[in-house]
């Protein structure tokens, strides 16, 4: 079987795929990649089909040895590459060889980078996906973190793009200091007094320590609520409500101080007031924000959300040409 070796696994390395959509009504999650159009994108300079699975690194990327011939490709965050220790541009085709080790140094911006790899990991589907979701250790490769010494199945290797194939510069994601996330108000919002919604907007976050996969919690702000007497199932706290469902992307306030924008391994409900959700393509922002960093919401309507994502499709399509042309 085609394998490749983990000679490191770096800080966080998980396979990910386009997710485990439509299992919510389970308690399931999507999982999937954080940053989609990074993952798509390294899919696309290596020959894969759009949904094929690839590696998520978080910060520090992993060190991987190849046991036959393949393209791969590093999307995502500003990282440094090496092929054999010697230097390799991410964004870009790289064929590599039996033998070959291929290294992702610690980012410089960014958060997340991705590794494609030419027939995608092999490992088992799960209800559809292998993607891994680690709060309950399911999927990708035995529902965990890479670790040293472990070998992935791959599967058998497409045609690629020609090796130095690359996505444009203009066509890569932009990986600022200060994250702007687009936000579109409602379920719980009216929970907040006026005063405190435009605070909110208004507030440049702090991403805290507390960032990964399951959400990310915010710091910087502190959020009123309009007093009321609490309805049965709601607890006491005013930042509660009765239990409801929680889109990925919403953001919850629980207590009123630290907003938590919950992300692809969320759960799935719970009772803290969510005052918003962030829309589909900023999540890929959110992704690549990184702890430290600071991160601003500006209010959109539906409309805007729906265009941002015609947008994103069109910027895929325009690297999908770039890649098929090149």
């Amino acid at each position: 079987m085609n394998s490749l070796i983990v000679r490191k696994g770096g800080l966080s390395t998980t396979v990910q795929d386009s997710g485990r959509d439509g299992r919510y009504a389970i308690g399931m999650p999507p999982s999937g990649a954080m940053d989609r159009y990074s993952a798509l994108a390294g899919n696309m300079l290596v020959g894969n089909p759009d949904g094929a699975a690839v590696l998520e690194a978080t910060y520090l990327g992993p060190e991987l040895e190849f046991t036959d011939s393949r393209t791969v490709a590093v999307t995502g965050a500003d990282t440094a590459v090496s092929l054999n220790g010697e230097p390799v541009p991410p964004w870009q085709a790289v064929a590599v060889s039996a033998g070959d080790v291929l290294a992702v140094q610690a980012v410089r911006a960014g958060a997340r980078p991705y590794v494609a790899v030419g027939g995608g990991i092999d490992v088992p589907l799960y209800l559809g996906s292998r993607s891994t979701y680690m709060l309950t250790g399911i999927g990708g490769f035995e529902g965990r973190a890479l670790a040293d010494g472990d070998r992935l199945p791959l599967g058998e290797a497409p045609p690629a793009p020609a090796s130095g194939t690359e996505v444009p510069e203009e066509l890569r994601p932009e990986l600022p200091a200060t994250t702007l996330l687009r936000l579109v108000v409602g379920l719980c919002a009216y929970r907040l007094t006026e005063r405190a919604l435009a605070s909110f907007l208004g507030t440049e976050w702090k991403v805290t320590k507390d960032a990964d996969r399951v959400g990310y919690r915010l710091r910087g702000g502190e959020l009123e609520f309009i007093e009321r007497e609490q309805p049965f199932g709601a607890g006491s706290d005013q930042a509660n409500v009765v239990d409801l469902g929680y889109p990925i992307g919403s953001v919850q306030v629980p207590g009123g101080d630290e907003p938590i924008v919950l992300l692809n391994d969320a759960v799935t409900g719970g009772g803290y007031a969510t005052i918003g959700t962030v829309i589909s393509v900023d999540r890929d922002r959110m992704a690549q924000a990184r702890t430290g960093g600071a991160v601003v919401f500006e209010q959109v309507d539906v409309e805007a959300a729906v265009a941002a994502r015609r947008e994103r499709r069109a910027r895929l399509e325009k690297v999908r040409a770039a890649v098929a042309t090149a």
